[in-house]
């Protein structure tokens, strides 16, 4: 697990991985800053979001391919089989989203429609479109807050339904409590994120995070 540059819970399930590069460190200090407007915070998602997805395929699987450069041929590697399914949490998975595809082009997308009801805390589904082939690639579940982690639960649940074996999630900020929750409703999947925050408030938000991502990304309240 890389190093965290913040203050982390000492335990942690042991699928977490906290990507602790300080470029990343660096830009998720201005996104949480509350003066950081609509359209930086945007930007900055984005490039964390490229930085994340670095890590996040260091384990693809490549295989050899003859090509010819200008002066010779030569055995060169290619991602091997199918290629990835990235699956957007809406509605704030989507600042996730773009940075990735700026990475990887050529992954199919899919969408989990999720609000989360404000006197549970439980998620709500209102939305579900995965590619059809999805149970032969392997999948990166994307939303910037792993805060309860019901949602998250939910999604991955989702995801698993449709047939898919091979999971992944990829947040910019995580609470211990959705860790937790996650990892005991799928220990199988890891956690990929910038971030482990304190804790959880009364309401649900991570402390002492960044606020509601959606809002953020899109300027709304």
């Amino acid at each position: 697990m890389n190093a965290p540059l913040t203050d982390t819970p000492a335990e942690l399930p042991p699928t977490t991985v906290v990507v602790g590069h300080p470029l990343i460190q660096h830009k998720l200090t201005l996104m949480r800053r509350s003066r950081t407007p609509a359209n930086e915070f945007r930007l900055l998602l984005r490039e964390i979001s490229m930085l994340l997805a670095y890590e996040v395929t260091r384990d693809m699987p490549t295989e050899l391919i003859e090509i010819e450069t200008p002066l010779t041929t030569m055995q060169a590697p290619v991602l091997a089989g199918k290629k990835l399914c990235l699956v957007s949490v809406l509605r704030a998975g989507g600042g996730i989203l773009e940075g990735m595809l700026e990475i990887l082009p050529a992954a199919r997308v899919g969408h989990v429609g999720l609000y989360r009801d404000p006197v549970s805390l439980q998620a709500v589904e209102y939305y579900l479109k995965l590619p059809r082939d999805i149970s032969e690639r392997t999948a990166i579940v994307l939303d910037p807050m792993l805060a309860t982690g019901n949602s998250a639960a939910a999604a991955v649940s989702e995801v698993k339904a449709a047939g898919c074996q091979s999971i992944k999630f990829v947040c910019l900020i995580a609470a211990p409590e959705g860790l937790k929750t996650l990892h005991d409703a799928h220990p199988d999947v890891t956690v990929y994120t910038a971030a482990v925050d304190s804790h959880l408030n009364d309401h649900g938000y991570i402390v002492p995070g960044i606020g509601d991502a959606g809002d953020r990304i899109f300027g709304t309240k």
